[in-house]
């Protein structure tokens, strides 16, 4: 156990010495919300793994980005936020913004039907990309 309070005393130590407040990273998910009602009708189980599988492939194509790194190095702190989007279309468009702005993701698609029912970004300070996720509420 002292190996584990090593490391955490010297980086707060060394956030203190410089005043800095420690950089919050965000996971964003956006999922279909018209999946889970008719006709799809998808049982609640099945949306969550589309949204486990997404965040799951974003966090290991962007393992070797150094915000990833520190988003997995405190695994008691990470931070998701799940939105929805309406239907395919708005999923899609969002998928196209992300990319045109250079924003890190992964648009999941369900297999064997190639259906687009995830993104899922890599961890990002909210700041960088809340921008494009604003008009997204919260999936209920």
């Amino acid at each position: 156990m002292h190996r584990a309070v090593g490391p955490v005393f010297r980086v707060v130590r060394k956030m203190a010495a410089s005043r800095a407040e420690p950089q919050v990273l965000v996971q964003y998910l956006v999922l279909r919300k018209d999946l889970s009602q008719a006709p799809f009708s998808w049982p609640a189980g099945a949306l969550v793994a589309q949204a486990c599988h997404a965040a799951t492939a974003a966090l290991h194509i962007h393992r070797d980005h150094s915000d990833t790194a520190a988003y997995l190095q405190e695994l008691g702190r990470m931070r998701k936020v799940v939105l929805e989007a309406p239907d395919e279309t708005t999923l899609k468009e969002l998928a196209e913004t992300l990319q045109q702005k250079n924003i890190d993701h992964v648009l999941w698609l369900e297999q064997p039907e190639n259906i687009p029912t995830c993104i899922a970004l890599r961890p990002y300070p909210k700041e960088e990309v809340s921008q494009y996720l604003k008009k997204f509420r919260l999936f209920k």
